[in-house]
Formats: C-alpha cells, sequence, structure tokens
C-alpha cells in the first residue's frame, strides 16, 4: 500500500453512510471523514449535507493558511461540488431545534501535514490526485487537500513540453516524495522513477514491429519520438512533424549498451482517442536507489539516489 494510506487525497477515501449517531460518534473520536461540498455562501463558508443533516465548514477551518498561500479565497470556491475531508468539530441545535454539524477541513490538513513530515522521507511511495497543472510543473493533493510540487523534469524521463502532455486535473496518479523542507513544509515530488527503467519498458517492444508514437522534440539531426513514458527513440528529421503529433514508427534496432532505439517513421496518426494509462513498476514502499540505465551500459550510470538531505 501507498505511504499514505491514512491520510489519502481527497477523493480516494471510501464513501461514508451519515447518521446523527455517526456525526456523534465521530465527533469523540476526531474521526477523518468526506464528503462533497455542495455550496459556498457569500461569507466563504462551505456547506454539505450529511445524510440529510446540515453541516458548515467555515471560512477559517476551510485549509490551512501554508498550504493555499496568497491563493486562498480561490482555494475555497473552488470546492464547490468537490470531496472535502473534514473532522466534526460540534453538532448544535438550529433555530427550529434541528441538528447541525460544525466542521473542520483545516485540522485534518494539519493532522495529515505533521504526519507526513514524520513519517514520509525521500524515496516515499505515495497516491496523489492531480489539482492543477501549470507550464513548470503538476500540483498534487499528497492527502486530505495537502499540496505537493511536482516539477515538470521529474515527471517522465521522456521529456514533455508542458505537464498536460501527461495529467490531467483530478487523475489519480502515484508518485513519490524527492525531498522534504522540514522547515517550510513542502514536499517536493518525482514520478519517473515509478515508471520502470529502461530495459523494463524497452522489454515491451521488439525489433521489426510497428507500433504507435508521440513526436517529444525535432531536431536538425532527428526527431525524438516517445513509445512509451519513460522511453524514446530516435528517427530521422522531418520537416512535417511537430511536438505532439502521433505517427506509427518502424523499431529499427534496439540496443540497451547505448541505451538507443532507431526508429523510422511510416506516417502521421489521428490523435489518439484516449491517453494510454500510465504503468507503474513501482507501487509502494519506499525507494533508496532507481538505476534507469541498463547494465553493461557503456557510459555513467543514469541513477536517482533518494537521501535524507533530498536530492
Amino acid at each position: 500500500m501507498p505511504e499514505n494510506k491514512l491520510y489519502p487525497p481527497e477523493g480516494l477515501r471510501p464513501p461514508a453512510a451519515f447518521t446523527l449517531q455517526s456525526l456523534r460518534e465521530a465527533l469523540e473520536a476526531e474521526t477523518v471523514l468526506e464528503s462533497v461540498v455542495q455550496r459556498c455562501d457569500s461569507r466563504h463558508d462551505l456547506h454539505l449535507s450529511l445524510g440529510g443533516i446540515p453541516a458548515r465548514i467555515p471560512r477559517a477551518e476551510v485549509l490551512s493558511p501554508w498550504i493555499s498561500g496568497a491563493e486562498r479565497d480561490i482555494a475555497i470556491l473552488s470546492r464547490v461540488g468537490k470531496p472535502a475531508c473534514f473532522q466534526v468539530t460540534d453538532i448544535r441545535a438550529d433555530e427550529k431545534g434541528a441538528p447541525t454539524a460544525l466542521l473542520s477541513r483545516r485540522a485534518v490538513q494539519e493532522r495529515a501535514l505533521d504526519y507526513f513530515l514524520e513519517h514520509l522521507g525521500p524515496g516515499s511511495v505515495v497516491s496523489a490526485v492531480v489539482t492543477h497543472l501549470e507550464s513548470f510543473g503538476a500540483f498534487l493533493d499528497i492527502g486530505c487537500g495537502v499540496v505537493a510540487m511536482l516539477p515538470i523534469e521529474y515527471i517522465s524521463v521522456s521529456r514533455i513540453s508542458h505537464p498536460r502532455d501527461r495529467f490531467r486535473p483530478g487523475q489519480k496518479i502515484l508518485t513519490a516524495v524527492r525531498s522534504v523542507d522540514r522547515e517550510r513544509r513542502r514536499f517536493t515530488m518525482t514520478h519517473k522513477e515509478l515508471l520502470g527503467t529502461w530495459m523494463e519498458n524497452a522489454s515491451w517492444f521488439s525489433t521489426g514491429e510497428t507500433v504507435r508514437g508521440v513526436v517529444r522534440s525535432v531536431k536538425s539531426y532527428g526527431t525524438f519520438i516517445e513509445l512509451a513514458p519513460n522511453l524514446s527513440g530516435l528517427a530521422d528529421a522531418r520537416e512535417d512533424l511537430r511536438p505532439g503529433d502521433g505517427v506509427s514508427v518502424y523499431i529499427k534496432s534496439i540496443r540497451p549498451e547505448r541505451m538507443k532505439i532507431k526508429l523510422h517513421v511510416i506516417e502521421r496518426l489521428p490523435p489518439a482517442e484516449t491517453p494510454e494509462p500510465l504503468r507503474y513498476q513501482v507501487t509502494d514502499g519506499v525507494l533508496d536507489r532507481w538505476v534507469y540505465s541498463p547494465a553493461g551500459y557503456e557510459k555513467e550510470p543514469v541513477e536517482t539516489v533518494f537521501t535524507a538531505a533530498g536530492p
């Protein structure tokens, strides 16, 4: 199991049936619960319905200040229609005597972050949900709304021009901790190490096959074509190809000792209807060292060493 199983990302917690008795028990036990936010009022309080029982997360209890920074209002508004983790802080009667619940998402985030800072270190594999994408990387919910950064250069070995080439908001992925800044209470994540080594990816292909690929860069000396997120080959230069184009390619040779695959482009293809699912070779545990290059590679090993001090 991933190392954040006690505090999974929002949307990954099993659904629960809410009753007044179960909410009272959750209040006593400080249980982490989850439900979908229905609306945000003019005061920026969030409102939910827990088994028909009205519930409210006051604005000050929606998120921790160090998690969202200057975009607090946008982060609050964006919870409408999405799941939110919380703990019950009070159950009281409204003016008509009906029960209503007060909740705190912030308290759960602080509990999760404290746990992560104590228990997660470089190499820890966790589940995550992509929250939004920027040109420089992907922001991930690694547990109960705790956000971590995945820089674009750590997404895959095959270089991409934008994280949207690999992910979409709301997508569940696996990722690993690359470094921890305990003073600033921040995590930097990596992803490529979970997608397999050169040999693991090359084993899916054989010389003489024709397969689908994606153009990732076009140089004067050739065209780099991605066969899998952690595997690319080189074809002759072609002026009619652009990054992002789908192509069919004939595999001319596979040379592990030089970590090279020679390709020949057959033709351009229409865009894929759906993206290929990510194939993970590592799904849990803690990585100490990951070597991408094959045994017998002629140059220095291509590797990642996970240390307590970070990269």
